[in-house]
């Protein structure tokens, strides 16, 4: 086999082992990245639930009149929608049980969008882009920086994520 410094199988190992000082930077940065979807995420949501008990008359209103939520009368998918994205969203910032919260904010995103008989462009975007970071949480976990690593840790189990 030919190894000089310009063989095919010499030129991959230095190429790679260049890209590993660059891919090593941006594995660290995935805790960061995933803290921020997290605050962010259970920012929007739980900023909507304070919203909805500001004026629970509104609320109340808006689901018998507004919002069409299948399968559920009015006042139950009020209270069940503001509990989920009060808690859910708490849950998520935390890294408490960062999937299973995930996955309840993805159906609350899912079921406000379907439940209005319009929407427009912008706000659609918004759901997509919400969306599309509780996917990632979904897949990837909350990250090293969640309660539950460190849960994990305390119990002695061994992390769900790449290390």
């Amino acid at each position: 086999m030919n190894t000089t410094p310009l063989s095919p199988p010499t030129l991959a190992a230095q190429l790679i082992a260049l890209a590993r000082l660059p891919i090593g930077w941006v594995e660290h940065l995935q805790p960061l990245a995933q803290l921020a979807a997290r605050l962010y995420i259970a920012g929007v949501f739980f900023r909507s639930g304070r919203t909805k008990i500001a004026d629970w008359d509104t609320t109340l209103a808006l689901f018998e009149n507004e919002y069409h939520v299948p399968l559920l009368p009015p006042d139950i998918a009020a209270w069940m929608g503001t509990g989920g994205e009060l808690g859910l969203s708490v849950l998520l910032a935390l890294g408490l049980a960062g999937r299973f919260s995930a996955a309840g904010l993805s159906v609350l995103n899912v079921v406000a969008v379907l439940s209005l008989a319009e929407i427009n462009e912008a706000a659609l975007l918004g759901h997509q882009f919400w969306g599309s970071l509780l996917l990632a949480l979904l897949l990837w976990g909350p990250g090293k920086l969640s309660l539950d690593n460190l849960v994990l840790r305390w119990l002695g189990l061994p992390p769900r994520h790449r290390t």
